[in-house]
């Protein structure tokens, strides 16, 4: 099975050529959204930067800026997401989550849950250096109670390395007498342990759990726990067994019930496509018996759909997709 991200380097790759193939598509009456669409879903994140660079040389302007003014709507924020490096997109996303009327608490859970603990030190760092603040204050101060400790713990990005067999049974010990052993909770035992271990570590704690208690982890984390705390220490334990199933699962409740949550959508799409999309296409097919593929076929429409299905890069879309253009 493949694994990776669907999103490859293109080979070969001439940045100046293919800053003036954007610059014929913005020009003049009407905007050629299918070349754009095309042209920069099949560049790495790194090549759209290079390509970004040789459009300023070549014509004095931001190419961002540009499609911003050709472009519209959820288009125009997947395109521009596309064009902005990883670390300061998830920058932007934690951000604008942060600052915006209330907290988007959805994105803090995504990012924080399922970065590597170098991503994360990354992130700090860039949001400093962009917004001259500090992202630890910026969500403690947007948030609280054992949510806002998980977050902190988080954004230590100081998890041990491996797996300590001799705390797998303490910690699968302390978890079950911290929830489902006693009347009440004690969150501070999930945070602490669930914070800190390593992915590893931790699915060895939950094969212990399981065997012990008689419950998946996830299911004393539901009874135990509820609201932000509860999608956290969820999200925590998903992606310590598997972020790509975690995505997988992510992506297919966006586009469930009443409207397509857009927002998260585009946000893995964008932020996982040069890095496990392949992965999470085979989760979803597993975990939901369809596929990724037809599910952005139903849900969404227009070149918004198009760049999205060449992202998901399910077989035979991109030729598929080519072929129209040709033929358009």
């Amino acid at each position: 099975m493949a694994t990776g991200g669907t999103v490859k380097p293109s080979s070969p790759f001439d940045a100046s050529c293919d800053a003036e193939v954007l610059f014929k598509a913005m020009k003049g009456l009407g905007t050629d959204e299918d070349t754009i669409l095309q042209l920069l879903t099949s560049r790495s994140n790194g090549q759209r930067q290079q390509l970004k660079a040789a459009y300023k040389t070549l014509y004095g302007k931001d190419l961002v800026d540009n499609l911003k003014s050709e472009l519209g709507g959820k288009f125009e924020t997947l395109i521009v997401g596309l064009m902005t490096p990883p670390i300061a997109y998830d920058v932007t996303e934690l951000r604008n989550a942060i600052k915006g009327a209330g907290t988007d608490e959805k994105v803090l859970v995504e990012i924080m849950a399922s970065r590597t603990a170098q991503q994360v030190k990354e992130i700090i760092r860039a949001y400093k250096e962009e917004h001259g603040d500090d992202l630890e204050e910026d969500i403690t101060g947007d948030t609280s109670g054992h949510f806002k400790r998980m977050m902190v713990v988080l954004l230590q990005a100081s998890r041990q390395h491996g797996v300590d067999e001799g705390k797998v049974e303490s910690d699968t010990q302390e978890l079950f007498a911290a929830g489902e052993k006693k009347f009440g909770t004690d969150e501070e035992k999930f945070i602490t342990i669930l914070g800190n271990r390593s992915a590893a570590h931790l699915r060895r704690v939950f094969e212990e759990y399981m065997k012990l208690s008689g419950y998946e982890i996830e299911e004393t984390i539901q009874r135990e726990t509820s609201g932000s705390l509860k999608d956290l220490l969820l999200a925590v334990v998903k992606c310590s067994r598997s972020v790509p199933a975690y995505f997988a699962e992510s992506l297919y409740y966006s586009m469930q019930g009443a409207g397509t949550d857009d927002n998260m959508l585009i946000r893995i799409m964008v932020s996982r496509s040069e890095v496990d999309m392949l992965d999470i296409r085979a989760n979803f097919r597993r975990l939901f018996a369809k596929s990724l593929h037809s599910s952005i076929q139903h849900d969404t429409s227009g070149d918004y759909r198009k760049a999205l299905l060449l992202l998901c890069g399910e077989e035979g879309t991109s030729d598929r997709l080519k072929n129209t253009m040709a033929n358009s």
